[in-house]
């Protein structure tokens, strides 16, 4: 911030006081590089997203139960969605999932996609997924048996 006087030359008339004027150019320019520094730097902040891993247990393998009634949801590499082994498409999983997660009284569904999966379909299915009521969505980390 700067502030300028004008100074009367020697010999000059004097007309009266001098208004003192304030310059704020270098408050802008600061201010402005700062919002430029705050909006590149903000959207990478929000990239992170969090998982929680189960660690896994190599002392004991413990087998399922008889009546084993998870939700398993798969998507393989070629994009075909599965629920509990039964091949559906995209309309059928926004339709077959909440009628499935009413019935239950915990609402985790267990998922599973391939490595080579694509991206936008695994993430779309995870949407409808937690759309259709699934409270937990497990992520598993070992492949299902198909």
């Amino acid at each position: 911030m700067a502030v300028t006087l004008e100074a009367g030359k020697p010999g000059a008339k004097r007309a009266g006081p001098v208004p003192p004027a304030i310059n704020v150019t270098p408050l802008v320019d600061v201010v402005l590089v700062l919002l430029i520094i705050f909006m590149v730097v903000t959207p990478l902040l929000n990239k992170e997203f969090k998982i929680h891993l189960p660690k896994k247990d190599d002392n004991k393998e413990q087998p399922p139960p008889e009546n084993d009634t998870r939700i398993v949801l798969t998507v393989n590499k070629t994009g075909t969605i599965r629920i509990n082994r039964d091949v559906i498409d995209d309309n059928e999983l926004a339709e077959k999932l909440p009628r499935m997660l009413a019935a239950r009284s915990d609402k985790v569904v267990y998922f599973d996609a391939d490595d080579d999966a694509p991206y936008s379909l695994v993430v779309q299915t995870l949407d409808r997924t937690r759309r259709a009521g699934g409270k937990a969505i497990a992520i598993l980390t070992e492949k299902v048996a198909q």
